[in-house]
C-alpha cells in the first residue's frame, strides 16, 4: 500500500484504505475522506424488496433539502436522529391518491420515509469512486492480500466459525 510522506513527528497514512461492504458507513467513509485517503470499498445492493422504488429513484435536492419521488412529489425534512439520520416524508394525503403507491410504501398511513445519514455525501463520494480505474486495481488487490490472510486462517488453522 502506497503512504505519503509527512512529518517525521506524525505517523504516515496510507493513500488508500480496502474494505468490505460491512465498513462501509458513513463514519468510516467521513473519517477516511476527510483525512485524505481514498475508500476502497465494494458495491452494496440496494436493501429494497422486490418491486418497489430503491433510494436512488428519488432525487436529493441539496439546495431545498428535500428529496423528489418518481412521480415529482416532495418529501420534506422532518427531523434528525440522535443516530444522525435525517428524515424526509411524503404527504400522505397525495401519496393515498398516486397510482404508485403500492411501489412506494406499505405504511398503513400512506406515507414514504427516507432517511439520510448527515454524512451521507461521502458515501455518495465512496461510490463514485468505486468506479475510478485506479481505484478498482487496489480494490483487486485484496483477494492477493487480505482475502489470503483470511483463506489460510480458514483452512490451516481452523477459524472457520467465530463466537
Amino acid at each position: 500500500m502506497m503512504r505519503r510522506n509527512q512529518s517525521n513527528d506524525r505517523a504516515q497514512l496510507p493513500l488508500a484504505v480496502a474494505a468490505d461492504a460491512a465498513y462501509k458507513t458513513p463514519a468510516i467513509t467521513n473519517f477516511l475522506l476527510e483525512n485524505q485517503m481514498f475508500p476502497v470499498l465494494s458495491y452494496t445492493r440496494p436493501k429494497t424488496k422486490d418491486g418497489f422504488f430503491r433510494k436512488h429513484d428519488y432525487v436529493y435536492d441539496e439546495y431545498d433539502d428535500c428529496y423528489l419521488c418518481p412521480q415529482v412529489q416532495v418529501l420534506k425534512y422532518t427531523t434528525t436522529t440522535k443516530e444522525g439520520y435525517r428524515q424526509y416524508k411524503s404527504n400522505s394525503s397525495i401519496c393515498a391518491e398516486c397510482p404508485f403507491l403500492s411501489q412506494c410504501t406499505e405504511s398503513k398511513n400512506h406515507q414514504k420515509l427516507i432517511l439520510r445519514h448527515i454524512w451521507e455525501a461521502y458515501i455518495e463520494e465512496a461510490e463514485h469512486l468505486r468506479h475510478n480505474d485506479e481505484i478498482k486495481q487496489i480494490y483487486a488487490k485484496r483477494k492477493e492480500t487480505i482475502e489470503r490472510a483470511f483463506a489460510d486462517a480458514k483452512e490451516k488453522h481452523g477459524m472457520r466459525w467465530t463466537t
